[in-house]
């Protein structure tokens, strides 16, 4: 098995613990990186993947962060779409009546009111760290600036988080995408993008999506898994994307990804 481009998602994918890959993961990519481009695909900001670049030698490549909503080059921009901030401001008014914090996200910027156990739980796990202040300063800002967000997390308890989400896929269902990343947690990125959106971006003039094997675990990776020519989910993804997946393979935590490419891809 070979393919031209290895496309992965990093949380409960390619990363073995919540901040890092692994030797063994190392050691497979460098095995194949020469003939294979390694593009990371995630939700995370890009200064929590370009670290992560760092340790697997791919510097060179192109990373899609925000689940598609940014792409960059080397720091170079190569696609941006945000959320309107007069969606923004809605959102924030509706979470406020249910005490749902939000993290407010553009490109290498993150900003939230206060340290909380979920902002430390982020700063741990991406490596980055926050600005901290009020959401209507965020956003005062932004409006002066003409931008909005790339992504947006709204943090609460498992109660309120039930009740709200079903109201903001109401509201919102014509201008974000809402993934629920756990109990606790939603995120929110423009509607017209997605992984595989970005994936095709990406593509337009060099190839096609018969050329890509992707790896992923979470509802944010599925259409990703669908569409490729060959996707893998991790044994510890939703039982969705593992329904749709063409192959199964080990758990993050046993360097799934590393396995699979050292039984299966040959160079």
């Amino acid at each position: 098995m070979h393919y031209k481009i290895l496309c992965s998602d990093l949380d409960g994918t390619l990363l073995s613990t919540k901040s890092d890959v692994s030797d063994y993961t190392i050691a497979e990519i460098n095995r194949i990186k020469e003939k294979t481009r390694i593009i990371l695909v995630s939700a995370r900001m890009p200064k929590a993947m370009t670290y992560i670049q760092e340790r697997l030698g791919i510097t060179n490549e192109v990373i899609i962060c925000y689940n598609g909503a940014l792409m960059l080059d080397q720091g170079t921009e190569l696609f941006s779409t945000i959320i309107d901030i007069d969606h923004i401001k809605e959102l924030n008014l509706l979470a406020k009546q249910y005490h749902i914090k939000l993290g407010l996200y553009y490109k290498d910027e993150w900003y939230v009111e206060s340290h909380t156990d979920r902002v430390e739980k982020e700063i741990h796990h991406t490596r980055t760290v926050p600005t901290y202040q009020p959401t209507h300063k965020t956003l005062d800002d932004w409006e002066t600036r003409r931008i909005g967000a790339h992504k947006l997390m709204l943090m609460g308890t498992k109660s309120n988080i039930d009740e709200l989400l079903p109201k903001l896929e109401v509201l919102f269902k014509t201008s974000m995408n809402l993934y629920r990343s756990n109990d606790t947690l939603i995120e929110a990125t423009p509607q017209s993008i997605s992984k595989l959106s970005a994936i095709e971006h990406l593509l337009k003039d060099t190839g096609s999506l018969k050329d890509v094997i992707a790896f992923g675990d979470n509802y944010n990776d599925k259409q990703m898994l669908e569409q490729v020519h060959f996707g893998v989910a991790v044994a510890n993804a939703r039982e969705e994307v593992k329904e749709i997946a063409d192959f199964v393979t080990l758990t993050n935590t046993d360097d799934g990804v590393a396995h699979f490419l050292n039984l299966h891809f040959n160079i």
